[in-house]
């Protein structure tokens, strides 16, 4: 998260973004059903996944923001209705603020995750200065290991400036992130006002951005990308903005989080393990 370690990167992009009109539009035929969370039955554990899909905080516990991600319980940020999981940011009873995030990998590697293929989000997105919600996809490794790690950021959207959303690409060496990120317009408003898909498609040579399945950026594979990826969903505040009118509670709405391998036909690297849950 670019904002969140103090880091301008807008002007180093690692290659001049490509107009959309110069990008091919997404083609679904090319990926499998792999991991598909319709939140029909939410399991997320606090650190460590196991029997859980999803873990409350990031894997190399390097929470963020100015909302202490929770873990599960009732009094906790989590709560899921006819299919759609909702992420509520509030004050405690101690007067700080209190959110979610859910990540599907932890610190010993195991996790849902493909190299290649389509990651997406549907989501309606919070009103209001100060809230920072985001889809994005990380390394799938022992946090461990030490090895560079690649994220790629679908979507950061900060609350002051709702006629936009930031893309980015990073590559991480130890705390040292190299990469570059996009803005990219909206109408005002659009995105608090209903639901819309946020994805990425990443392929041997490509990663390209998606808005409601329309392409908006893409950059080169880097050579970094040599693991799986996996999805995080986070209702954070902050990123060095301030917080004192954020509206309380604020809430982030999820409808589903898809990933899709990428067929071996088309570059993948063998036939698709259907994990879609009921």
């Amino acid at each position: 998260m670019i904002r969140a370690l103090g880091i301008a990167l807008a002007g180093s992009a690692l290659i001049a973004p490509a107009p959309a009109a110069d990008i091919r539009a997404l083609d679904l035929s090319q990926f499998c059903p792999f991991f598909m969370e319709d939140f029909r039955n939410l399991r997320i554990a606090p650190r460590s996944l196991e029997q859980a899909d999803w873990i409350a905080h990031t894997p190399w516990n390097g929470d963020f923001g100015d909302a202490a991600f929770s873990d599960p319980g009732p009094e906790g940020p989590f709560s899921v209705d006819k299919g759609e999981l909702k992420i509520t940011a509030r004050k405690g009873k101690d007067g700080r603020w209190h959110s979610g995030l859910i990540a599907a990998g932890d610190a010993q590697g195991r996790g849902h995750g493909v190299r290649y293929g389509y990651f997406e989000a549907r989501m309606q997105l919070p009103k209001g200065p100060g809230t920072w919600p985001a889809f994005w996809l990380q390394t799938l490794h022992k946090v461990d290991d030490g090895t560079a790690s690649v994220e790629l950021d679908a979507i950061e959207y900060y609350g002051h400036n709702p006629k936009a959303f930031q893309t980015g690409l990073l590559v991480w060496h130890g705390n040292k992130p190299m990469g570059g990120n996009k803005a990219i317009p909206v109408p005002e408003g659009a995105l608090e006002q209903g639901f819309h898909t946020y994805g990425i498609a990443v392929l041997p040579e490509t990663v390209t951005y998606y808005l409601d399945r329309r392409p908006v950026w893409q950059q080169p594979t880097p050579p970094e990308l040599t693991r799986p990826m996996f999805p995080l969903v986070n209702l954070a505040l902050g990123s060095g903005y301030p917080i004192d009118h954020t509206p309380d509670p604020s809430l982030l709405r999820v409808s589903y989080v898809h990933v899709y391998a990428l067929r071996a036909g088309a570059g993948g690297s063998g036939g698709c393990q259907d994990k879609r849950k009921g």
